[in-house]
């Protein structure tokens, strides 16, 4: 089969799922639709596509890979957005964000781990967000969050839950790229 013949194939059995895959991750459908226009320029500019033994799984994982380049372009979140007020009233950051090593590389790890977490935070659903940070990072307990959100328990457990699926996904993607 001729390569440009792959390609609108791959283009008509992947294009609307790949799109609203994208669209899910992303602000707009300006974006969606950028990212997937690279995804198909990139899934052209292929010289071989005999290669690439499962392609939607290769298309995923190029349009993840775009979702996160575009992510990066944007402005990164900010430490404040994590802070919190301690009992004297003070803001204080989560300590693990903030430690500091005099080893260079070990500082440019840490800032492109930071990094990623956020981007990864980012694609969560706010709820979700919400209660992963206030459990993880701020060191509430999963009640304290039910109290004060108002939600039931089991809720926040779910949340807290599809949250850290979530991350683990990314963080086995970061580690293969890595």
């Amino acid at each position: 089969m001729a390569k440009q013949q792959r390609v609108l194939e791959a283009v008509q059995n992947y294009g609307k799922r790949l799109f609203g895959f994208i669209r899910s991750r992303v602000q707009s459908d300006e974006d969606a639709e950028d990212i997937l226009q690279d995804v198909w320029y990139q899934l052209s500019a292929v010289v071989d596509l005999e290669p690439i033994g499962q392609l939607s799984s290769w298309l995923y994982r190029v349009s993840r890979n775009r979702i996160v380049d575009k992510q990066r372009k944007q402005k990164p979140q900010s430490l404040d957005d994590l802070a919190y007020e301690n009992e004297d009233g003070e803001m204080s950051y989560p300590e693990a964000l903030l430690a500091d090593d005099a080893n260079p590389e070990t500082e440019m790890e840490r800032a492109y781990f930071r990094e990623q977490l956020f981007a990864a935070l980012n694609e969560l659903p706010q709820k979700q967000r919400d209660v992963f940070v206030w459990n993880e990072l701020e060191d509430m307990t999963l009640q304290q969050i039910a109290d004060r959100t108002g939600d039931n328990l089991k809720t926040i457990i779910s949340r807290k839950r599809y949250a850290v699926a979530h991350l683990r996904g990314w963080l086995q993607n970061l580690y293969e790229e890595n």
